[in-house]
């Protein structure tokens, strides 16, 4: 079966760095497009930023666009969210979805989900 399991989350200091990762299984990885979306307590899961399955394009939320990086692996079945000068409102459960023959920002475009992992920026 489909599985997308996320890794690299942790606590960070404001200004700090994380790379998350997104390893896929059960799927061709390269016709799906791949989105990054996270959830803070006691609020709606919001859209960060995707990338298309040529890997030539990718879209970004305006308050992550210049800190956020999405890059993929295809022969690794893996992507990627660089997370750099983060703030204490990136704190969230960050979550990687994939879309088959898609992305965007909406999360009916997506079929699949991770788990999610945690992302903790104090100040």
């Amino acid at each position: 079966q489909v599985q997308l399991v996320e890794s690299g989350g942790g606590l960070v200091q404001a200004g700090g760095s994380l790379r998350l990762s997104c390893a896929a299984s059960g799927l061709t990885f390269s016709n799906y497009g791949m989105g990054w979306f996270r959830q803070a307590p006691g609020k709606e899961r919001e859209y960060v930023g995707s990338i298309n399955w040529r890997r030539s394009n990718t879209d970004y939320t305006d308050s992550v666009k210049g800190r956020f990086t999405i890059s993929r692996d295809n022969a690794k079945n893996t992507v990627y969210l660089q997370m750099n000068s983060l703030r204490p409102e990136d704190t969230a459960v960050y979550y990687c979805a994939a879309s088959r023959f898609s992305w965007g920002r909406s999360t009916t475009s997506y079929n699949y989900w991770g788990q999610g992992t945690q992302v903790t920026v104090s100040s």
